[in-house]
């Protein structure tokens, strides 16, 4: 099988770069760019040993300094023979070398080939080679853990352990319906009933953390929203650690959305900074007023801000009663009340009192202009979304929750056929084709243009 190669490392300037290179004449490439010092040959290379020596032109002059690494087949990422090149970081001396290589036989790698190789050759199942790609972009702990569990084969077991349970009840109805001379026990309903319901139950613990995966994974959603002159932009600015927003003392000056990313501790906020809300007779500012009110329901995270310094305004009440509505059907929310360098009245913790005691809320006094306070307000967001995932989740991709849905409708449906009698030939019909479902998911059963899809998502040279 001819080779692939491809720069394995980011195309910047840096230390070093490695150019991998894979396939069957992965090593006789290899061996006409790259010349052991001391006179080694590339051919006598055992496998997991390295040799220091220089990459060469067609004319055999030096290139520059390298290492290659050996890896022998079947022992190796791929399953194929393996040769990695480190040279030194410089992006026109990667590029050569990456050239010298496909002029040398080997061709440039598609976005994934590496480990979609590394899959057709059995090294790794689907749902472990799509965790690589999640803990290349693992955003904190609890992704890293989920993308490690899944990569160590974890989500393979849990799944195959479902459709094991499946298959063997297929197996035991098959021969039950096909062969009724034989006096083969019937399935019990009670028994068949506990395997699917065991089955739904497994299935549905791992959609039930999808959504709080995605929030890990992406980074979480999160508006500021308030009334004009609050400190909405101070806030934003405080929480990146520099001046993004436009703050004066006039009120209206943020119109349109500002949106950036900020990471705290383990969670990683897609954080905007809306316009005041307010009636106000600008069109612009209207406009931006109706951005921020839309804001608000796409958000999985708001942080409401309020001025301390003063009394309860109209706009405050009203934002209030919004954000009870969306406290009290789960949502997240934190109320700051700001400015309490000038003294904080009141009435304001009577005002917001119940998204202190919500169970997704939160009510601080913060200086966004000197900064007291921030690290409370830190704290509580990322108290709010570790909370949403544990270290035995593993949280499942798009892909993947559409084959468990599709695993769990079938369930459902058999579960439903078997209540109300239908015959056992409609009930099988359900339970093969969940467990076919669970196969996709796992990879044993899946067309090319799935797998296609699947490696296309990861980077060249992975």
């Amino acid at each position: 099988m001819s080779a692939i190669c491809a720069v394995s490392t980011p195309l910047a300037e840096g230390a070093i770069s490695v150019i991998r290179i894979s396939g069957g004449s992965a090593l006789t490439v290899a061996a006409k760019v790259f010349k052991p010092a001391g006179g080694k040959s590339v051919a006598d290379m055992a496998g997991y040993t390295c040799a220091y020596g220089y990459v060469v032109d067609g004319e055999g002059a030096r290139v520059d300094d390298a290492v290659l690494t050996v890896f022998r087949a079947p022992h190796s990422y791929t399953g194929e023979d393996v040769a990695e090149i480190s040279c030194h970081g410089g992006l026109y001396v990667t590029k050569k070398i990456l050239r010298l290589c496909c002029e040398n036989g080997a061709k440039p790698a598609e976005r994934g080939e590496f480990t979609k190789l590394a899959f057709i050759n059995g090294k790794l199942s689907l749902t472990q080679a799509e965790a690589v790609m999640d803990v290349i972009s693992a955003q904190g702990e609890l992704t890293l853990h989920s993308a490690n569990l899944a990569r160590g084969g974890e989500l393979f077991r849990r799944i195959d352990g479902i459709k094991s349970g499946l298959i063997k009840l297929l197996g035991e109805l098959s021969a039950w319906v096909d062969y009724p001379e034989e006096e083969l026990p019937e399935v019990e309903d009670a028994a068949m009933a506990q395997t699917l319901s065991d089955s739904a139950a497994q299935i549905k613990r791992l959609l039930a953390v999808y959504n709080n995966g995605m929030l890990l994974r992406q980074g979480v959603p999160a508006v500021i929203v308030g009334r004009p002159n609050v400190g909405k932009s101070t806030l934003m600015n405080l929480l990146l650690g520099y001046g993004r927003a436009i703050v004066t003392d006039i009120a209206g000056t943020t119109r349109d959305i500002i949106e950036e990313s900020v990471r705290l501790g383990d969670v990683t906020l897609r954080l905007s900074d809306t316009a005041g809300i307010r009636e106000t007779e600008d069109e612009v500012e209207k406009i931006g007023v109706e951005l921020a009110r839309r804001r608000l329901d796409e958000s999985a995270l708001i942080i409401a801000v309020f001025d301390g310094s003063s009394q309860p305004a109209a706009e405050d009440t009203e934002l209030i009663s919004a954000l009870a509505e969306r406290a009290a059907r789960g949502g997240r929310v934190i109320a700051l009340i700001n400015k309490s360098d000038k003294g904080v009245q009141s009435e304001w913790r009577g005002a917001l009192g119940e998204f202190e005691s919500a169970e997704n809320g939160a009510v601080f006094e913060i200086s966004a202009k000197s900064g007291e306070g921030r690290e409370l307000l830190e704290r509580r967001i990322c108290e709010m979304f570790s909370a949403a995932g544990d270290d035995s989740d593993i949280f499942v991709n798009e892909r993947q929750k559409y084959c468990l849905e599709r695993a769990l409708e079938n369930l459902q449906a058999a579960l439903g056929a078997q209540q109300i009698g239908v015959t056992l030939d409609a009930v099988t019909i359900s339970i093969g084709e969940a467990a076919a479902a669970l196969s996709e998911l796992t990879g044993e059963r899946i067309t090319e243009t799935v797998v296609d899809e699947v490696f296309s998502k990861f980077c060249v040279g992975k």
